[in-house]
């Protein structure tokens, strides 16, 4: 690349955005650009993310607002690690510092959901078609219930790739339970009552509710970083929910671990 212009490098490999190319491993190899891919995982508890900083080669942990970012290898790819805690405040920072800190190229959310949906049963796997704030209410100005005002649109649409990969890898390491593609709904509030369930299946037809997901969803969207959502269910978002989830979050964290942890040899 001796004597050629950074603009005719720009055009001649197709470089189009200097931030998510910058920081990452590129090599050349016959006039080609090699872009090696760095995933940003995120879960906002700790059980959720446990497991699989356990299974990482860490090179560093940087320690940045208040999170702890793993930065190393997991299954062969380069990835960052981090708890997010929980909450959409939380976890739209953690996305952002991803981007502009890691410069990370795919963005993987796992944890832990309710289900909204009655073919999603305790243990189970969604994976994000698509993700919507369920806690976003500005129809007095003509918007449709969930749409952030003047961004021009209500979901937030899960990379294809990724959701193909995702569905492929449950079928590998969680052979023994039902997987779904479907709506993520998210808000800051832990849904424990049948009639906001309801609510939440009439007016965003979600398959799954959750306090982080569509923050994550709508600063990857922002960025134009590849995104998708894994979430094994807990409980069923109802007045059993409070009984359930205690119970069954471990297993159901280990389930959508276990996915992305296979995700990531493939990315």
């Amino acid at each position: 690349m001796k004597g050629t212009s950074k603009k005719k490098q720009k055009d001649t490999y197709g470089i189009v955005s200097r931030r998510k190319t910058a920081a990452l491993t590129c090599r050349l190899r016959k006039g080609m650009v090699i872009i090696m891919s760095k995933i940003g995982i995120i879960g906002a508890m700790e059980l959720e993310v446990e497991t699989l900083k356990s299974k990482m080669t860490v090179s560093r942990i940087v320690k940045k607002a208040g999170m702890e970012f793993y930065d190393g290898s997991l299954n062969g790819a380069q990835a960052v690690i981090v708890r997010s805690g929980v909450g959409k405040v939380n976890a739209a920072l953690c996305v952002q510092i991803l981007v502009d800190l890691f410069e990370v190229t795919h963005i993987i959310n796992t944890g832990v959901a309710g289900s909204l949906n009655a073919k999603l049963d305790i243990g189970d796997i969604l994976i994000s078609k698509d993700a919507i704030h369920h806690d976003v209410d500005a129809t007095i100005f003509g918007y449709q219930p969930g749409e952030v005002p003047q961004l021009g649109l209500r979901e937030f649409p899960a990379d294809e790739a990724l959701i193909r990969l995702a569905k492929t890898s449950c079928e590998k390491v969680n052979s023994d339970c039902h997987a779904v593609v479907g709506r993520v709904v998210s808000g800051d509030q832990f849904i424990s009552s049948k009639s906001v369930k309801e609510k939440l299946i009439a007016d965003f037809q979600g398959d799954c509710a959750e306090m982080e997901g569509t923050a994550v969803a709508h600063g990857a969207y922002l960025n134009h970083v590849p995104f998708v959502i894994i979430r094994a269910i807990s409980d069923k978002a109802d007045d059993s929910a409070e009984m359930d989830y205690p119970t069954f979050e471990k297993a159901a964290a280990l389930r959508s671990a276990a996915l992305v942890e296979d995700m990531a040899a493939s990315i």
